[in-house]
């Protein structure tokens, strides 16, 4: 589990200038992979054992993990309520990457939870992130016109998944791979989610993933490409990583088991079962590729550097626990 930090420090430490949206578009690219592989992987067998926790998880528990990050982030940031929302949304989604990597080959009702959550949830982080960021503010017609546009990408990139998932299983295999490519962009054209299309799309086709490669790549060039974007020196910056360190210890031990507890009730799940989901919300790329959304907003630097410190003690400390805890369910 450390490489990810690893290809982030190297890549830090690389004196290169990248635009946000280049490493933007790289980051696309392997998340397409790494969904549409991991919802290949579950397939729908796996996911109808579990689907109404994975979509309460995804969407309620994204939506009030952003509700309760984002009070902690106002508290220890003194940031506006506005940041303080950006920043939560940034750190909600768990990482599809970071979370098949670190399950493996774990089986059992608590591990599909968690691959469904960080499948469904990233497309929903990022597709609130877009929302808000257009908003522009925190006042009702703001918030009201981030709704409507928070449920129409949702909306389409379900439909378009759904369809087009069904559509590829009557193709051939080598056309499964360009197909995901194919629906990102028909579900984007139409204003709906592109991510969360691929990874239904996924589920759908079901079968073997695609290679066992395809998510250590997509990993790597996720973490070197978001890594070209982050200072280490503002890194330093006590009002950097403490709190980071705060949010970190609040998101990860508070906010979503308190978010996320009532929603894993009606599956049923043995207490260890549930402690091991609640405690497992591993973040990653994703959570950096939103924060680096921030970069040109009001102390963008600041907010990714936050975002950095947090991603980088999940890896490390919930990176490192959530096998031992796996073995224990």
């Amino acid at each position: 589990m450390k490489l990810p930090l690893i290809y982030l420090a190297v890549a830090a430490l690389i004196p290169i200038s990248v635009g946000q949206p280049s490493v933007e578009h790289v980051v696309t690219v392997a998340l397409v992979l790494i969904l549409f592989d991991g919802g290949r992987g579950m397939g729908l067998v796996r996911f109808r054992a579990v689907a109404p926790t994975v979509l309460c998880l995804g969407l309620l528990g994204t939506v009030v993990t952003v509700a309760g990050a984002a009070v902690v982030g106002h508290l220890v940031l003194g940031v506006s309520w506005y940041l303080a929302v950006l920043l939560a949304t940034a750190l909600a989604p768990t990482d599809p990457a970071v979370v098949f990597s670190v399950l493996g080959s774990v089986e059992g009702r608590s591990a599909t939870v968690l691959e469904g959550e960080s499948g469904a949830n990233d497309p929903v982080g990022i597709a609130l992130m877009v929302a808000l960021l257009d908003a522009g503010s925190l006042s009702g017609q703001a918030l009201s016109d981030a709704a409507v546009a928070f449920a129409l990408q949702l909306v389409v990139g379900s439909a378009v998944g759904i369809a087009g998932g069904f559509a590829l299983r009557r193709a051939s295999r080598l056309v499964a791979l360009p197909g995901a490519f194919g629906l990102f962009a028909l579900a984007a054209v139409a204003h709906g989610s592109g991510l969360l299309a691929v990874f239904v799309a996924g589920i759908v086709v079901g079968g073997d993933r695609i290679h066992v490669a395809v998510g250590t790549v997509g990993e790597a060039a996720a973490f070197l490409s978001l890594g070209l974007l982050v200072d280490p020196r503002v890194l330093v910056h006590l009002d950097v990583w403490l709190p980071g360190l705060l949010l970190f210890l609040a998101v990860a031990a508070l906010v979503r088991p308190l978010a996320c507890w009532p929603l894993l009730l009606p599956a049923r799940l043995s207490r260890a079962e549930q402690a091991f989901v609640l405690l497992a919300g591993l973040k990653g790329a994703v959570p950096l590729l939103l924060g680096s959304m921030l970069l040109d907003v009001d102390q963008g630097q600041r907010l990714y550097g936050v975002t950095v410190v947090v991603v980088v003690l999940s890896v490390l400390v919930q990176g490192t626990l959530t096998p031992v805890l796996a073995r224990r369910t």
